[in-house]
């Protein structure tokens, strides 16, 4: 089989790079490991900044994010048993978030591409990318009990972390960056209503705690807890009253609701970024080539960053004969990427207790939130990064 775009990944990244090639009348082939039915429940993201909402709908692929979604016009921060709400609109000019799952995205992404998008392949394992450096780049894959090439103009790696096209990129042009954290997520999805009606981001003496949500119904929380811990280690109640503990304010009238967990899981804390994003004409996407602390919801977004700007590439490459913008494709991309690293940095470690942390460290802390409290400058800096940096 032979195309344009050989794209390895079927989550956001891929999914979405291949509803804007198609648009831009690019032909494309999509191979997915996992089946469709994998794909499109796996529990990720939920954040969704003003950019990726507006690439959505430029898309066509928005319209069930804008009946369903939750649109937000800020967060609350508690520390020292106090709240403080940051308004994104006033301090972005008008930019909000939309609390829409990357579940439901991947769903309306796959819906569109399967209507009237080019193949996309189900339970098809990329084994390789050979060729990177010439004209011809293929992928070879397993699919339906065979294996097959998948020959190429270019081949893009939305793979994610453990994907095969990173490793296709020669280990003496490969530089990587990379910082784990001595925590993890607990997290949960309940079917309760969600006990506040914004995103809460609360640190306590006790460790860190999200509450969040997935719909008017169903409320998403997070705990963090010491790394290696088993979720199911933890009983319904226990969770329920640790994050009552984190949460806890001067405030009499805010109450946790509590209501019957339907899943648990541990997500691991990683900074990491793979550089350059282009070897040839592979080029990589989304946690492919770098991954965030999922406290700043910048993952998926960033994915979107990466695909909005090789869609502008490679259309630019292939319509006009113009290479300018996909050759700057790395370094366009890793601006952007950086400074979501800088800010998933900042917000881990200024709500996060470490386990060796001191009282220094504490007040350090504490410091560090009332700054953002009290500063107008610190807190539209918060909102700007949280809201999303320019694609």
């Amino acid at each position: 089989m032979r195309t344009t775009v050989g794209i390895i990944g079927a989550g956001p990244a891929g999914l979405l790079l291949a509803r804007l090639l198609h648009d831009a009348g690019i032909d494309s082939v999509v191979l997915e490991s996992r089946d469709r039915a994998y794909v499109e429940r796996r529990q990720r993201a939920g954040i969704l900044e003003q950019g990726t909402v507006d690439v959505l709908r430029a898309a066509g692929v928005g319209a069930r994010m804008d009946r369903e979604g939750l649109p937000h016009d800020g967060i609350e921060l508690r520390f020292d048993r106090r709240r403080h709400r940051v308004d994104f609109p006033a301090l972005t000019g008008g930019r909000s978030v939309m609390v829409y799952a990357q579940t439901e995205v991947c769903k309306d992404l796959i819906a569109a591409q399967l209507t009237d998008g080019g193949p996309l392949l189900f339970e098809a394992e990329a084994l390789a990318v050979e060729g990177a450096e010439s004209d011809t780049p293929r992928v070879r894959y397993r699919h339906e009990g065979g294996e097959k090439v998948l020959e190429c103009d270019y081949v893009v790696g939305c793979d994610g972390f453990w994907g095969v096209a990173r490793a296709a990129v020669p280990d003496a042009l490969s530089t990587t960056y990379e910082r784990t954290y001595p925590f993890g997520w607990l997290g949960i999805l309940a079917d309760v209503a969600p006990s506040h009606d914004e995103l809460v981001y609360a640190r306590s003496d006790r460790g860190f705690a999200l509450l969040s949500m997935r719909s008017p119904t169903v409320t998403r929380a997070y705990l963090q807890v010491p790394e290696g811990t088993d979720a199911d280690g933890w009983t319904d109640d226990e969770i329920w009253d640790e994050l009552d503990r984190r949460l806890e304010v001067d405030d009499p009238s805010w109450r946790l609701a509590r209501g019957p967990i339907t899943a648990k899981s541990i997500t691991p804390m990683r900074s990491f970024v793979h550089e350059p994003m282009r070897h040839g004409r592979l080029l990589l996407a989304g946690d492919a080539a770098h991954i965030v602390p999922p406290t700043g919801a910048k993952g998926l977004n960033l994915a979107v960053g990466d695909v909005v700007t090789l869609a502008r590439g490679l259309t630019a490459r292939l319509h006009k004969g113009d290479p300018a913008l996909l050759d700057a494709y790395s370094a366009t991309c890793l601006r952007r990427v950086w400074q979501a690293e800088r800010f998933s940095y900042a917000m881990t470690t200024m709500l996060r207790r470490a386990p060796d942390a001191t009282a220094f460290d504490d007040r350090i802390q504490l410091a560090r939130l009332d700054r953002v409290t009290t500063s107008r400058a610190a807190e539209t800096d918060l909102a700007e990064a949280y809201t999303g940096f320019p694609f």
